[in-house]
């Protein structure tokens, strides 16, 4: 088929090679702007940008699908199909209505649950032991299409964002491709999701990162997983050379009780409101990330410290 490819992050990347590798033609990528990163803040092209000029592909990048020059240049590409993953603005009717066969996204969770920006992070904060990558037909609504093709992924009981993340991104690396060839013979079955359970996975707000220590230790271990590795949650540590914050980026829930934010033991158990979380790997400010006994190395926190 023809196709346009809009995404931007390493997600949508790694599906835009399954779909070029399936041997589609992909007739644009649209990815969003450049935007500044690193420390220099150099404007930098994002993964779907630097992946589509690897593989030779046109890439657009403009910076509203609002914009009436835009909708008109999509317009006239005649597409078959388009496939958007994390592309990150909202499509109007008439770039939906544009290909074909329609629109068609790839989400990462089991609808209706986790509709919305970030649903990795917030199937790991709410302790879901499964999820998983659908390829739905867009409609107006956000995420409410019919679904045409499920590949489901257990979650562990120390997932992380990051960890989950790149099975989901496997997954639908293997699903997208069978989903395309499925549209393309005709042959795709669309099943309108349920009218009940739909949770919305609303982007992830900076006031969330900050680890409150009265929260239960099962609370907090999966807040600590579901922002690894980024944001990452974080708390301050008093030593002896002062102040210190710290990201938290590995956790389970371990035994003790005390204080919230007392420090249980020299191996980084540390209180919560109940029950007990154990750190298992931390990065402390412009440091890199470290294994708890490493951090410890050389390092102590003040005997009647309490992490705030």
């Amino acid at each position: 088929m023809r196709i346009a490819f809009m995404g931007t992050p390493a997600f949508a990347a790694r599906l835009l090679t399954a779909v070029h590798a399936a041997g589609h033609e992909i007739a644009a990528v649209y990815a969003q702007p450049p935007a500044p990163r690193g420390r220099g803040q150099a404007l930098q092209p994002s993964p779907v940008q630097a992946e589509a000029e690897r593989l030779g592909l046109l890439v657009r990048t403009p910076a509203s699908m609002r914009d009436p020059q835009a909708i008109a240049d999509f317009q006239t590409l005649e597409l078959d199909a388009a496939v958007v993953v994390a592309y990150g603005q909202i499509l109007v009717k008439a770039v939906l209505d544009a290909p074909r066969r329609g629109a068609f996204n790839v989400h990462a969770s089991l609808l209706p649950r986790w509709r919305g920006a970030a649903p990795i992070h917030r199937a790991v904060m709410a302790g879901d032991r499964e999820t998983g990558v659908q390829v739905m037909r867009m409609s107006e609504g956000l995420d409410e299409g019919p679904v045409l093709m499920t590949a489901r992924v257990p979650i562990d009981p120390e997932e992380t964002a990051g960890s989950l993340h790149d099975k989901l991104m496997l997954a639908a690396a293997d699903l997208l491709p069978r989903a395309l060839a499925a549209i393309e013979a005709g042959e795709a079955v669309e099943t309108p999701q349920a009218d009940h359970g739909a949770t919305y996975a609303r982007k992830i707000k900076a006031a969330e990162a900050r680890i409150d220590w009265t929260r239960p230790a099962v609370e907090v271990d999966r807040q600590i997983r579901g922002l690894s590795p980024f944001p990452g949650a974080w708390f301050m540590a008093e030593t002896p050379k002062g102040p210190l914050r710290v990201k938290a980026l590995l956790s389970r829930v371990g035994l003790g009780a005390g204080a919230p934010g007392e420090p249980l033991d020299d191996r980084l158990l540390i209180a919560c409101g109940e029950g007990a979380v154990r750190l298992l790997r931390v990065q402390a400010e412009g440091r890199k990330p470290q294994e708890a006994d490493e951090f410890l190395r050389g390092r102590t926190l003040s005997p009647d410290a309490r992490l705030g």
